[in-house]
């Protein structure tokens, strides 16, 4: 099996090689083995999956127009007219993104183009059988999804004979693949037959938080939040490191022995060293009860009568501008149709309980360095350090919004109670979850611009997109609750 590694180094190799020997070759008018258009869909700034597609197509002989994110199907057609491409791709990861190639793919139909280029569309948020079942019934060219790059390099021989004459049966094209359609074994529960509320315990206590409102962390040791890395994501998830199959194949143990650990310890120093990463964190913890489904934040300030349930609290934030208590914010999660009921809300005191809750909200970065930093590592075709550093930066991201999770839990009190265990700190068997905008129990991305209202992000240099991306890219937000219930749950 081709470690992914291995083959960004070749990569360079021959990229080395080429540019020795291209001075010396004829020149040709002879047609390439393929030229293909490639870009990240419009609204969406992830470029690591597309900029591996185009180093595994060229060091593979084919031409790549890669023309950037956030592209819109005019500048994709434009480009691939201007190039004269034989396949055009597009990547996305935001889930919004299949819509826009959905519509992209609509567009290229409606233009009178759906024949003349082949279509690869790949990205996180794809499935197979969304392209090629629910996408090809729409579009009356060739359509296929590519699961990596690998799968991409597979398809662009018989993608590149399509478009310049051949019939997709002469040339080796994998058929379609459609889904199978089990039977479901969920039974749901009708709407007019959900409970109001889950079986989720009411009595919990409510800790008293340290502060009301917000603050900024900047200048964390790298190693304080490294601890919380998880190492196997990021060697098999990110780094493409995977055991060989059959005899004679490494096993995992041993690539973490030989490439691994060490490239992660060069990581580690150079990170330092030349100081790539700017890691900071805005969180509070705001006062807050729920109304069925919902969660609403009430504005607060320094409470001296104990509006809010702990007298005297401070609010070093100096407060919001509202009346103490009153609704500042409402964010409404969807319930489970089936298994407990779950919504998020049931994890907050409801109004009528006479108490007053209180959640965290947590944002935090791994600063702007980072992009800057990989895109000269790309300029400059070193692509196994592209790659490494993307990987390792989405992963240490996660890793500080970990270890700030674990210091909200030490400010609430409870912090002791964590295991000693990362695994099973990564297994959230603490007490309490964080969830994320996106997770299936908080999917509504629009209320990402709530949070951003409560935290104020600009403080520590992260924006919200128009598309409601914070940037720079290595950022993360999150819900956070105390309730001991807690946990992950699929709606």
């Amino acid at each position: 099996e081709m470690q992914l590694p291995f083959v960004l180094q070749s990569a360079e190799v021959m990229k080395a090689a080429v540019a020795l020997l291209e001075p010396h070759m004829e020149k040709t008018t002879e047609a390439g083995k393929g030229t293909m258009v490639l870009a990240t869909v419009r609204g969406d700034v992830h470029d690591i999956g597309k900029n591996l597609v185009d180093i595994i197509l060229t060091n593979n002989g084919y031409d790549v127009v890669n023309i950037g994110i956030k592209q819109s199907i005019n500048d994709i057609i434009a480009a691939a007219e201007e190039h004269s491409a034989d396949v055009i791709g597009m990547s996305g990861l935001l889930v919004k993104s299949t819509v826009v190639m959905k519509e992209n793919l609509a567009e290229l139909t409606s233009r009178g183009l759906a024949h003349r280029w082949p279509v690869i569309l790949g990205g996180a948020a794809l499935t197979r059988s969304f392209v090629e079942e629910d996408l090809a019934e729409l579009f009356p060219g060739v359509v296929r999804y590519a699961k990596d790059a690998f799968e991409g390099l597979d398809l662009m021989e018989p993608l590149v004979s399509i478009a310049r004459g051949a019939q997709p049966d002469e040339v080796g094209l994998p058929p379609l693949k459609k889904r199978i359609h089990p039977k479901s074994q969920l039974v749901l529960t009708e709407p007019e037959n959900m409970p109001a509320r889950s079986d989720v315990a009411f009595d919990n206590p409510v800790p008293a938080p340290p502060f009301w409102g917000t603050r900024i962390v900047k200048g964390m040791p790298l190693s304080d939040f490294a601890a919380f890395l998880d190492e196997r994501a990021t060697f098999m998830g990110q780094w493409g490191l995977k055991p060989g199959r059959g005899e004679g194949g490494a096993t995992y143990e041993e690539l973490v022995a030989t490439e691994g650990k060490p490239r992660l310890r060069y990581w580690m120093d150079r990170l330092l060293s030349e100081k790539v990463m700017d890691p900071a964190v805005v969180y509070g913890y705001f006062p807050v009860v729920s109304e069925g489904d919902d969660v609403v934040v009430l504005h607060h300030g320094t409470d001296d009568d104990g509006v809010l349930g702990v007298p005297g609290l401070l609010a070093p934030d100096g407060g919001s501008e509202g009346a103490m208590g009153t609704e500042r914010a409402r964010f409404s999660f969807p319930r489970q149709r089936r298994d407990r009921h779950l919504c998020l809300a049931d994890f907050v005191k409801s109004r009528e309980s006479g108490q007053v809750d209180v959640m965290a909200f947590q944002l935090v970065t791994a600063g702007a360095n980072i992009d800057t930093f990989a895109s000269g590592l790309f300029a400059g075709d070193s692509y196994r350090d592209y790659l490494e550093l993307n990987g390792l930066a989405m992963q240490l991201t996660e890793a500080l919004a970990e270890y700030w999770h674990s210091q909200i839990r030490a400010e609430w009190g409870f912090g002791s109670e964590d295991p000693a265990n990362l695994d099973e700190i990564l297994g959230v068997k603490y007490r309490g979850a964080r969830f994320s905008l996106g997770y299936p129990a908080c999917p509504e991305m629009e209320d990402r611009k709530k949070v951003v209202e409560l935290l104020n992000p600009g403080r520590i240099g992260v924006v919200l997109s128009e598309e409601l991306q914070l940037h720079p890219e290595q950022s993360t937000d999150a819900f956070v609750f105390h309730h001991p219930e807690a946990k992950y749950f699929s709606v």
